[in-house]
């Protein structure tokens, strides 16, 4: 296969699905589509027992996967695009099979204006699950406006107003929790892991008490919250019915530093050697990969194989090419490969086509990306 490559060691990969369903102690895991963004990943995953349904990253995915014949998909974010709400709108398998998110009546008021005279719609609520220790400070992701059972009801009232709504869940992520390595050493660490603990118990309280108020207006079907890494203590919540999870299946390199549990790496993405710039250097092209989030050397790419290779400091992954050093550069060749593990799960498959399914010492198969199967959502 012609470099960059993609890798997925499929042992690793069933191993850590395996584990987020254990972890989630009998309670559904929903496969986080963006953590994958390859549709066969997405599909052998759901074929497993523990899993259910998609949590999908834009409506527009959504819709495909529908029409790829995936069923029950919660759209994880607003989506105010009028040509696709029209088109989801008009979309009989769409509308059975996909729950719209929201946490502004306005996000409902341009469905209406765009599509007057639809059919029902299949609606959930986002509900903030930051951590706010004191005035001013917001410790999580700035989602939702909607921090209380009092916000959350307000706007369900608003919603149960509207014709032909149906209001099915409420969603809350706990990315402090989740998203937030708890494995530092020293006055950091133990920071983080009080943070993350007294996070936990807030929420509890607060989304049990959105969910009761909400009870008393419509029977829900779902409530969805977590992340790879906050299943333990999300599952333990009783008004929480599922688990959303998807890096953890993947094992990327923010996810090497928790205390409570360590994904197998399971993908790889491979370049090639074309240089030699000195006896101890080689470079690779291509290697940019950084990922999304707060800029930081958490966020380059991990030098997964061979093992004594480090980044040249004064330039570091570039757009076209990568030196990197140390004793194992002397033996490489020119036209040798390279892997890395990206920081992030998802991101990779935005710049590969296909990824290589390697089992028990070969090669078994060839799954497509998004990208392959020429869709660019985001």
């Amino acid at each position: 296969m012609s470099r960059p490559v993609g890798l997925l060691d499929l042992e690793n990969f069933e191993a850590n699905a395996r584990d987020l369903v254990q972890r989630a102690k009998g309670k559904p895991v929903r496969v986080a589509s963006k953590s994958l963004r390859v549709r066969r990943a997405i599909e052998k995953t759901l074929s497993k027992p523990g899993y259910a349904g998609v949590l999908a990253f834009t409506l527009s995915e959504a819709l495909w996967l529908a029409e790829c014949g995936i069923k029950d998909i919660v759209l994880g974010y607003p989506c105010t695009d009028v040509s696709v709400l029209k088109k989801f709108a008009a979309s009989e398998i769409g509308r059975e099979n996909i729950t719209l998110m929201i946490d502004d009546i306005e996000q409902i008021e341009i469905l209406d204006r765009a599509v007057p005279d639809r059919q029902n719609i299949r609606i959930a609520i986002d509900m903030d699950a930051s951590y706010r220790p004191a005035l001013g400070i917001s410790i999580g992701a700035a989602r939702s406006p909607l921090r209380t059972a009092a916000d959350v009801t307000k706007l369900a009232v608003a919603i149960l107003r509207k014709p032909r709504i149906s209001l099915v869940g409420l969603m809350a992520y706990e990315g402090q929790i989740a998203g937030v390595g708890n494995a530092a050493s020293g006055a950091k660490g133990t920071a983080i892991r009080a943070m993350q603990k007294a996070s936990a118990m807030e929420l509890r309280t607060r989304r049990a008490e959105a969910v009761a108020a909400l009870q008393t207006l419509t029977d829900l079907e779902f409530v969805n919250g977590g992340g790879t890494g906050s299943i333990e203590s999300t599952s333990s919540e009783p008004a929480v019915t599922e688990i959303a999870a998807g890096s953890g299946l993947l094992g990327p390199g923010l996810f090497d530093s928790y205390t409570h549990f360590q994904p197998k790496h399971a993908l790889f993405f491979g370049l090639n050697v074309v240089r030699r710039p000195g006896p101890n250097t080689v470079t690779v092209l291509g290697g940019g990969w950084i990922a999304s989030g707060p800029p930081g050397a958490d966020r380059l790419p991990t030098i997964a194989w061979p093992l004594g290779l480090k980044y040249h400091g004064t330039e570091g992954p570039g757009e076209v090419q990568t030196p990197l050093s140390g004793e194992h550069a002397s033996k490489l060749r020119l036209g040798d490969t390279v892997y890395f593990r990206h920081a992030k799960s998802g991101e990779p498959a935005e710049r590969l086509n296909e990824i290589a399914v390697y089992s028990h010492g070969k090669i078994i198969d060839s799954w497509p990306t998004y990208r392959s199967e020429g869709k660019a959502f985001l």
